[in-house]
């Protein structure tokens, strides 16, 4: 019987998913360190890739990066993050009661522009898109080891849903997944959505797909690489990546429009 292998927590156990089990494609691949690959389920077949523009990473950074313990500012119940990429921009909207502890660590990291430059390294057509490995080799090791518990899974891996990536139970970091397609699969392997993408889908779909999956399983981008390297190892060897310029975070429109007004104060009427 096929076997399809997931590596968990640095690769120090693997289990094993007889191909009869899966439906469609594998699961996403999760966050690799220098130190420790963070392998979700693969993709049978297709490819990741994305486009990265002929811009380079910027030279600086927000510094309050390299503390992850002290960025843990509790998300508000619903906000919105805007990336503006190279193929375009698109609108996630989030709901902090779907996946609390996920919603407030991608708050933060947005909050701070941690995926300012990075590439989306590995998009399987059909699958997912997967990004969150910093574009700045220093912050790489600093947040790999500030992993976060699991929330419940509240809701379905749908298409445009937004997910972390994880290497097992407990591990859940800095790197994240577009659902490209209806994955329920995952929702039974502990992928907890809690966001949506609500403007922009075009953009998602569009981003360049055709580097394949990533070493080692493909011929597409090393995570350990991009870990050690940042964005100069994917502009020098696979320049089509797409990847955001920066992010913008908002309240949602449901809490940014509407505002309760005092109540009005009542006069006696004067007597006749």
């Amino acid at each position: 019987m096929n076997k399809f292998t997931i590596l968990i927590a640095a690769g120090l156990f693997s289990a094993t998913i007889p191909a009869s089990a899966q439906t469609g494609n594998p699961p996403p691949a999760n966050p690799k360190s220098s130190t420790a690959q963070k392998t979700a389920p693969a993709k049978t077949g297709a490819s990741p890739a994305t486009k990265s523009g002929a811009s380079s990473a910027a030279k600086s950074y927000d510094r309050a990066l390299l503390h992850p313990a002290l960025l843990k500012d509790k998300a508000p119940e619903t906000y919105q993050v805007k990336f503006e990429t190279s193929k375009g921009d698109f609108t996630v909207s989030v709901t902090r009661a779907w996946a609390p502890l996920g919603a407030d660590r991608f708050y933060n990291l947005a909050k701070h522009h941690f995926f300012d430059n990075q590439s989306f390294f590995r998009v399987l057509t059909g699958f997912v898109a997967q990004f969150g490995i910093s574009a700045y080799p220093a912050l790489n090791p600093v947040w790999e080891k500030a992993v976060i518990k699991d929330d419940p899974v509240t809701q379905s891996n749908k298409k445009y849903s937004l997910t972390f990536a994880t290497a097992g139970p407990n591990t859940r970091t800095t790197q994240l997944f577009i659902n490209l397609a209806g994955n329920p699969r995952l929702d039974g392997m502990g992928f907890a959505p809690f966001g949506q993408v609500t403007e922009g889908m075009n953009v998602v779909d569009a981003l360049y797909a055709d580097y394949g999956e990533g070493a080692p399983g493909g011929s597409g981008p090393n995570q350990d690489e991009i870990q050690k390297q940042g964005k100069p190892y994917l502009d020098k060897n696979f320049p089509k990546l797409d990847y955001i310029k920066t992010t913008t975070l908002t309240p949602a429109p449901s809490t940014a429009t509407h505002k309760t007004l005092p109540a009005k104060k009542t006069v006696p009427a004067p007597k006749p």
